[in-house]
Order: structure tokens, then C-alpha cells, then sequence
């Protein structure tokens, strides 16, 4: 159901309550009449130093997010768009796709968007593409999945960079500069570099690395809400936020 404010579409969009990233990125790439409102899973800032201490994040993300989805839909929804990354790798492809049906099934048949396989979408859209670079914030328990995920696709994870970063919240901490270089530790040999997690802040450095490394550079959050906008038929191209966003 559309409103005043987004009379072409309005996005429900569930994260975690210690991302402070995905908002402001998606915001920043909002078309006119289409609005983003955010429902928060909330979870404790944990300490993340080990695979232990990072499934215990993973575990307080899947026990609120069923009811954070009964709290968006009460707002109408045309989408809902899982603004969170690494549940949506759990698991490989077959994981993702029981993931999605159950999300599918909590909204009562409202179109879900999630981050794997609108990445997938990305690659795709791209053409070409078969081997990969991959930067992510996690363990080396989330790296596994994430590659498990693409090698389920038939894409080749030629290499991989966890930043195994201290908390949820910390995610959100890493700057420009590490992202650059995590960026282009990965873009040997590639045909692509992906990046996952979506409260790392990647959307402006990924356009800045697709000039410099002269192949495509694929944010998580760019990817998700681009998906988001084509698959409920919204073409609208924009600058600023790399190829995807401006070509596909």
C-alpha cells in the first residue's frame, strides 16, 4: 500500500539495532515518492573476537527478527527488504532460498529482498562474471558461508578478506581507508569485488574502487536496494553510487 509521502513505494526495511550504516546508505539512494522505514532488531553490542562470539551475534539477529517483521508490516508495506547480510548467506544457496520462503511466508506474501541474492542479481545483471573477490567484516565462521553461498551460484571465490571486526556496532567504525585497501587485497585476478555486511559503509568507497580497479565493485547495500527498486518495477537511474545503479 502506497501513502502521501511514498506514492510510488514504501519499503519496510528490518536491521539490526546496532547498524548505523544501512540507513543513511539506502536514504541516500531513495527516489522520489518511494519512502524507507526502518524496523529494528534489537540486539546487544556483544563482543566479537572468535567463531564462538560471532554465532551469538548471528543467534540474538535470528531471535528478533520474526517479530521485528510483524512490527513492519503493520505499516503496509509494498516490499520488505532484509537489511542485514549474513544470515542471508547461512548456509549456502539452498540455506537462502528456505530463508527467503520463510520470510515470504511471515509477510503474508509480501516480496521480500534480501542481500545474497540480490548480489547475485548484480552479478548477473554485469554479465561476465565468474570469479570473485570478496570483503566482509567477519569471522572466519561468516567468510565460510559467504563463500559456500557463491560457490553454490558456480562462482569462484578466488579470494577472500574477513576484517573481523570487534562488535556489530564496530562494523560501523571502519573507516574509508581500510575498506580502499581491503578492496584492492581482493582485486587481484578477479573479475569483480563483492563486498558483504551491510553496516560497513562500502556504497561511496565501491564507486571510487570501480574507477581505480576498472572492473565492477559491488556494495552490499547498493546491490540490496537496487533489487529492491527493479523488482518492484522502479527504473529510476542515479549517480554517485557506481554502475549498477546508474547503467542497470
Amino acid at each position: 500500500m502506497t501513502d502521501s509521502l511514498g506514492s510510488r513505494m514504501k519499503f519496510a526495511v528490518i536491521a539490526p539495532s546496532t547498524n548505523t550504516s544501512v540507513q543513511p546508505e539506502y536514504d541516500d539512494m531513495r527516489p522520489r515518492w518511494v519512502t524507507n522505514h526502518f524496523c529494528r532488531i534489537t540486539i546487544p553490542d556483544t563482543k566479537v573476537t572468535d567463531d564462538d562470539s560471532f554465532m551469538v551475534m548471528i543467534e540474538n539477529i535470528r531471535r528478533g527478527t520474526l517479530e521485528t517483521i510483524d512490527s513492519a508490516m503493520t505499516m503496509q508495506p509494498g516490499c520488505v527488504i532484509m537489511g542485514m547480510s549474513a544470515e542471508t548467506f547461512w548456509d549456502g544457496a539452498d540455506g537462502a532460498e528456505r530463508l527467503h520462503a520463510r520470510m515470504v511466508e511471515r509477510t503474508g506474501g509480501i516480496p521480500v529482498v534480501m542481500g545474497s541474492t540480490a548480489v547475485d542479481a548484480a552479478i548477473k545483471a554485469y554479465g561476465g562474471i565468474k570469479k570473485i573477490g570478496v570483503v566482509t567484516p567477519y569471522a572466519p565462521i561468516g567468510d565460510k558461508q559467504v563463500k559456500l553461498f557463491f560457490e553454490d551460484l558456480g562462482y569462484e571465490v578466488v579470494h577472500i578478506k574477513g576484517l573481523k571486526c570487534g562488535s556489530p556496532l564496530l562494523i560501523g567504525h571502519e573507516t574509508p581507508q581500510t575498506l580502499k585497501r581491503a578492496a584492492i587485497e581482493v582485486s587481484e585476478g578477479v573479475d569483480a569485488v563483492i563486498q558483504c555486511g551491510t553496516n560497513l559503509a562500502f556504497a561511496q568507497v565501491a564507486t571510487m574502487a570501480e574507477f581505480w580497479l576498472e572492473k565492477p565493485v559491488i556494495a552490499i547495500n547498493t546491490a540490496t536496494y537496487w533489487h529492491a527498486l527493479r523488482s518492484m518495477g522502479i527504473m529510476d537511474q542515479m549517480e554517485g553510487f557506481g554502475s549498477l545503479l546508474s547503467r542497470y
